[in-house]
């Protein structure tokens, strides 16, 4: 009976991991070639090349059998319908695939999947959300329900799948692990748009019914997965290349910081509590507090852990089984729940007694759970035979040897890892000493390198130095003892003992403006206690109430991020942000990256999309969020750049703050006139640079109106701030329609309240109801309020001749016809310098935030030099044969606001 379940095994893992003790070493991802043994290799002991792919099927890691279909089903290769009623499928990831498409298939499983990322990187997961015809990364299933995107790389996955995902977002900045010589394409599989066709076949590569055609998250190139191995491996960056940010020409040491941190993802995009973390929350399709649905009546429902963490933390995954399985079919089914496909020979299940108490099991009861017996113990039956407690604990068997892949971490030594057996007596130092020949470091002495453990995670990476009397056997049962899906997202690298100068840019905003860098300092020091010799002040913003303190101690670091985030002076919060270094000279000649500024608030709160698109079409590091930091933290970042653009996406008022922060730090900047933009993202790339006139509002109220002035401008804060947050644009006109109703029934008489000088002369105002002041050719969400008509009155309105245009409206039936195009506003007088006197109080609105003005003069000048503005030139029409880039064309326009 042993030889047959022995036998039953091994056929389940076809293509599957080897068996313990065996030097088979698995490649890289996306590799062509046999592997090749070098010196040093034999029994116990190998190495594998750079793109070097084991002898054996094609399908990486896959477990594939042949199934009945009961309902229609896609091929997750070609997206083709499979006709008949047989398919094969993969029993631990669910590809379904043609019997004549099984030999093509280069998607690996996501129990291997792991093993073949180049560079772990973190995944920055936004919270739950909504996305039609989109399938999960994990078990390539749809998302029905609520789901978790990467706001930087587009992986989708259930929130029950975050813990199995791999850690392979894109590397956007260099960190001193293993920065590549060259860019790669970096594939993401699935949820192509509509209609995207192959760059090499250039046939339909998307479905809407599968998982299925792969993507390049920098340059937009589509494909078959099969047809992706024949593009060239170099990414170019396609056709936003002058725009984008090189990863390379980005630097930032972030140990301690997760991505959401490097990124500056505000805390309102994290996940909910319960969605998953890696090595730290977990999470299954049920867990604690989920109902498990009734099973039917010939199988049983289990709940499986896979080590103390999720025992402590109750999470589990929930299997069905007949209630008469074996317990080597159970077992399978466990290991299958955790995409494990080693050998279930070297597991086994401990059954896990309920707690004592309802909750948590304390500790007396966690120290009992492992006294039970095993699913062996019961025999041929497994634990869906009666009496038998419902949970399980997946335990590995003791390993006397075991052969462990050691990476070479940043070493330029050509090959991907090597493989070498551990036994009882191996430490950190002799695996080191025994590695250095195979890698062609043996001339050099073991005492200058060191080995690293690197928990690869799905939300954040973790290294970790081993000492070198580290065991390496009992530090792996001690791994899988924890969790065995922890033990799949270990790596094992030998690096260099370098010192690396530690150096974090850690910007610090919403201090009190117009202080001293002594006083700054102070108040730092005060509310921080700064460590002298670790934080310096290498930057002071004082018209900004900002600093930025360069910090040489990764943990004094994260102490100063964590503790100014939650420290407020003079009742206003700070801000805390990282930042990285741009490596100027390293930019291409090319390059004129853009930076960009995003208000979520803006364009009826639909930002938090946008912001999302732009971290997927550039580098996340040039997208900036101005709820979170302002403008500043940008143009300080880019301010060694000697070339690049800006895009701000948001309303009149969001321009004005970009534009004002511009002014004020302008003389700091490299490229002291970058031109700005107010478009969507794909129509800034065919444009031209008109200039940009900028005005200034001084406000002099009327001190005869005593303290009345500063009551109501403690009324104008609290509204600005009111209808900041309420931007939904149907809801403003809803305000307005209504307060426009009411005024109906009274007479006009703002001209009888106000008075006007333009140019120093006084100006006779007809009978109107409201007065507006613009400077460019579009009012109240496009409308032309001067009109086109000719008059030698006036010149004709530009936005660069240094004039504003004054208008009137004689009411809201006015507006609505000015809204529909059927009339004009009254022309009342052209200048460039405003007096208004106010001789009540007047409702005011500028840049769309209105308030009630006291009774006082305001006057309206040109500030500062003329901005250059982005302004979409006409369409060139496009070359046969062109290639159509989905990912710039294929983006929504963002909706702006009013100008």
């Amino acid at each position: 009976m042993a030889a047959a379940a022995e036998s039953g095994a091994r056929a389940w893992l076809s293509g599957g991991s080897p068996r313990p003790g065996s030097p088979t070493s698995s490649p890289e991802l996306g590799a062509g070639s046999r592997s090749r043994l070098g010196p040093g290799s034999g029994p116990g002991s190998g190495i594998e090349r750079p793109g070097a792919r084991p002898p054996g099927p094609s399908a990486p890691g896959h477990s594939f059998r042949k199934v009945t279909l009961t309902k229609p089903t896609f091929c997750h290769l070609c997206s083709d319908f499979i006709w008949g009623l047989a398919g094969i499928l993969c029993d631990v990831c669910n590809f379904m695939s043609h019997e004549k498409c099984v030999k093509h298939v280069k998607t690996p499983c996501t129990s291997v999947a792991p093993s073949l990322v180049r560079v772990p990187v973190a995944h920055c997961f936004g919270p739950r959300g909504h996305y039609k015809r989109k399938f999960c990364a994990v078990c390539r299933k749809g998302l029905e329900a609520p789901a978790l995107r990467c706001e930087v790389c587009e992986l989708h996955v259930h929130p029950e799948c975050v813990p199995f995902a791999c850690s392979d977002c894109r590397q956007c900045h260099l960190d001193g692990h293993r920065d590549p010589d060259t860019h790669h394409h970096h594939w993401r599989e699935g949820n192509l748009s509509s209609g995207a066709r192959c760059e090499f076949c250039r046939k339909t590569c998307s479905s809407s019914d599968v998982l299925a055609g792969v993507r390049c998250e920098w340059c937009g190139v589509q494909a078959h997965s099969v047809c992706s191995a024949v593009l060239t491996p170099e990414c170019t960056f396609g056709r936003l290349r002058t725009m984008v940010l090189p990863p390379a020409c980005v630097r930032l040491l972030s140990r301690n910081f997760s991505k959401m941190h490097c990124f500056r993802i505000s805390e309102s995009a994290a996940p909910e509590p319960g969605d998953g973390d890696d090595g730290v929350d977990g999470s299954a399709p049920a867990g604690p507090g989920k109902e498990v649905a009734a099973p039917e009546s010939s199988k049983q429902t289990l709940k499986i852990f896979d080590g103390n963490d999720t025992v402590q933390r109750n999470h589990f995954r929930v299997i069905s089984v007949p209630r008469l399985a074996r317990s080597q079919e159970v077992l399978e089914a466990a290991l299958r729940a955790y995409y494990i496909t080693e050998d279930p020979q070297a597991f086994q299940l401990q059954a896990l007694p309920p707690p004592t108490q309802a909750g948590d099991a304390d500790t007396e009861a966690l120290g009992k759970v492992w006294s039970g017996g095993t699913a062996e113990d019961e025999g041929s039956r497994g634990p869906g035979s009666r009496d038998v407690p419902e949970a399980w604990v997946i335990r590995a068997l003791p390993r006397t040897q075991e052969v462990l892949k050691i990476y070479p971490a940043w070493l330029k030594v050509g090959v991907a890892y090597v493989s070498l057996r551990v036994t009882p007596q191996s430490t950190a130092q002799t695996v080191v000493l025994e590695v250095l020949p195979l890698l062609g470091r043996q001339d050099e002495g073991p005492e200058g390198f060191q080995l690293l453990e690197v928990l690869m995670g799905s939300r954040q990476v973790q290294r970790m130095v081993l000492a070198d009397e580290e065991l390496l056997l009992g530090r792996l049962q001690a791994i899988r003892q924890t969790s065995l899906r922890q033990m799949s997202q270990t790596r094992f690298y030998v690096a260099e003992r370098r010192a690396v100068a530690p150096r974090v840019s850690l910007f610090v905003g919403g201090l009190p403006p117009g202080l001293s860098p002594q006083e700054y300092s102070s108040l730092l020091d005060e509310a921080m206690s700064l460590k002298a010799g670790l934080v310096s002040m290498s930057h002071v913003y004082s018209s900004q109430g900002a600093v930025v303190l360069d910090v040489a101690c990764f943990a004094e670091a994260e102490r100063l991020y964590m503790l100014v985030r939650d420290t407020a002076v003079h009742s206003r919060p700070l801000t805390a942000l990282v930042l990285p270094d741009v490596l100027h000279t390293k930019l291409p000649p090319d390059c004129c990256p853009l930076l960009v500024f995003v208000n979520p608030k803006s364009g009826g709160l639909k930002g938090r999309d946008l912001l999302c698109s732009f971290r997927k079409l550039l580098n996340p590091h040039q997208v900036f969020e101005l709820t979170n930091g302002g403008p500043l933290p940008g143009f300080h970042m880019f301010s060694q750049v000697p070339c690049f653009r800006v895009l701000v996406c948001g309303g009149d008022g969001t321009v004005g703050w970009v534009l004002a922060t511009l002014e004020e730090v302008r003389h700091r900047l490299a490229c002291q006139e970058p031109a700005v933009a107010i478009l969507p993202l794909g129509t800034v790339e065919r444009t031209h640079s008109p200039c940009c006139c900028r005005w200034t509002r001084l406000t002099l109220c009327s001190w005869t109106a005593g303290p009345s002035c500063w009551t109501l401008r403690r009324l104008v804060e609290g509204r600005a701030v009111w209808w900041t947050q309420s931007r939904p644009r149907l809801h403003n006109k809803g305000v307005y329609v209504r307060v426009g109703l009411q005024k109906l029934s009274q007479a006009r008489g703002l001209h009888r309240e106000i008075r006007l000088q333009v140019e120093q002369q006084e100006v006779e105002l007809p009978s109107i109801e409201g007065l507006i002041f613009i400077n460019i050719p579009s009012w109240g969400s496009g409308a032309d309020l001067w009109g086109s008509d000719s008059d030698s009155k006036f010149e004709k309105p530009r936005m660069d001749d240094g004039l504003l245009e004054v208008v009137g409206v004689t009411g809201v039936v006015h507006m609505g016809q000015v809204q529909g195009g059927l009339r004009s506003g009254i022309r009342i007088a052209q200048g460039s310098y405003f007096r208004v006197t106010l001789l009540k109080a007047t409702p005011v609105q500028v840049d769309g935030e209105p308030w009630v003005q006291a009774p006082g003069h305001m006057i309206i000048s040109a500030a500062g030099p003329k901005v250059h503005m982005l302004r979409k030139a006409k369409q060139k029409p496009r070359k046969a044969g062109t290639p159509r880039d989905a990912r710039v064309d294929g983006e929504p326009a963002p909706e702006g606001d009013s100008k």
